[in-house]
């Protein structure tokens, strides 16, 4: 384990992943359900357990019911905890119903978490995961070309990691991920910080030596800006990029949505083709691709890839990743 001072570090660990939960437990129900389950294989070892009897090295796959012909298309889902957790891969489930009865082979994949190993063993374990897939995608049905990534939070930030490092994802899916440390505190909600700090026993918001971004990168944010800017998705960012749906709320007091105009602008200048969907009224919550909020704002860089809705729902999804991947629609 990273020395620390551990009994302030585990009580805000704890804190933060309970709020998480409450904040984005629940995803919208399927619109579309298989009429059998998905066949289903559990904690599947992508690399060794690092520390031993940690979590973080873990995947589980969720295969269509019937076997296909034709390899499936994999969407790889990561979910977020501030990088405090190693169970990513229980956001997969929520995605399971419709994306299996549509045709996709659907990967939960776990990285380790901040208390297990610094910035950038994160990145390290997507890129181990995404390997260990493509050496398995005829077991389990699924094209190794054919590879979407979706997180929400900092499981979005590590979807953005992988389909920036050049393992050769065809599109990343991004629910609201932190992008620039250095600048989330300064673009907050009004009381946002305020309601953080005291929630989560922190004095300086973001920049609080205990916050999740520092606790990633094991240095206070403000104090270690070289770290920061590795840190940030954008750098790895180049024209070469594979295209990336965007989706965050007006009302998100965890990360704020000027990290999302962030990424767009960036995406812009690389000209990567992009989708930017801002949700009114929406805060830090999976539910966001649900089809009950306010009509969405719409961006595009590039030829859209799929035709505008009114809401970011899984069908917008499947649709994107399948133009990104060169699949006809639905």
């Amino acid at each position: 384990m990273i020395n620390r001072p551990l009994s302030r570090l585990l009580a805000l660990t704890a804190a933060l992943v309970a709020t998480l939960t409450v904040l984005v437990a629940a995803g919208p129900p399927p619109t579309a359900a298989a009429t059998r389950p998905p066949r289903v294989f559990r904690e599947l070892a992508y690399a060794p357990a690092q520390p031993a009897g940690t979590r973080g090295h873990l995947l589980d796959l969720y295969l269509p019911a019937e076997s296909a012909t034709a390899p499936h298309p994999l969407l790889i889902v990561m979910g977020g905890s501030g990088w405090l957790a190693d169970d990513g891969k229980g956001y997969a489930p929520a995605l399971v119903p419709y994306f299996t009865s549509h045709g996709f082979v659907v990967a939960g994949v776990s990285t380790r978490s901040s208390q297990q190993a610094l910035f950038p063993a994160q990145v390290n374990d997507v890129q181990a995961a995404i390997r260990w897939l493509r050496a398995h995608a005829a077991r389990y049905e699924f094209d190794p070309d054919r590879i979407a990534v979706l997180g929400d939070s900092s499981g979005g930030w590590t979807a953005l990691m992988a389909g920036f490092t050049g393992t050769g994802v065809r599109a990343v899916v991004d629910l609201y991920a932190p992008i620039d440390f250095g600048q989330m505190d300064a673009h907050m909600l009004p009381g946002a910080c305020s309601s953080f700090n005291a929630a989560f026993h922190l004095d300086a918001c973001h920049a609080s030596p205990l916050s999740p971004e520092s606790s990633l990168l094991g240095c206070p944010i403000l104090t270690c800006p070289a770290r920061v800017a590795a840190a940030d998705p954008i750098a790895r960012l180049t024209p070469a990029a594979p295209p990336v749906l965007i989706i965050h709320g007006t009302e998100d007091g965890l990360v704020p949505l000027h990290q999302s105009e962030l990424l767009f602008d960036a995406l812009t200048t690389a000209a990567v083709p992009t989708t930017f969907y801002t949700v009114p009224g929406v805060g830090h919550n999976r539910d966001i691709v649900s089809p009950d909020h306010a009509p969405a704002t719409v961006r595009h860089v590039g030829k859209p890839l799929t035709a505008d809705a009114d809401h970011p729902t899984y069908a917008v999804i499947e649709s994107f990743v399948r133009a990104a991947s060169g699949l006809p629609g639905r």
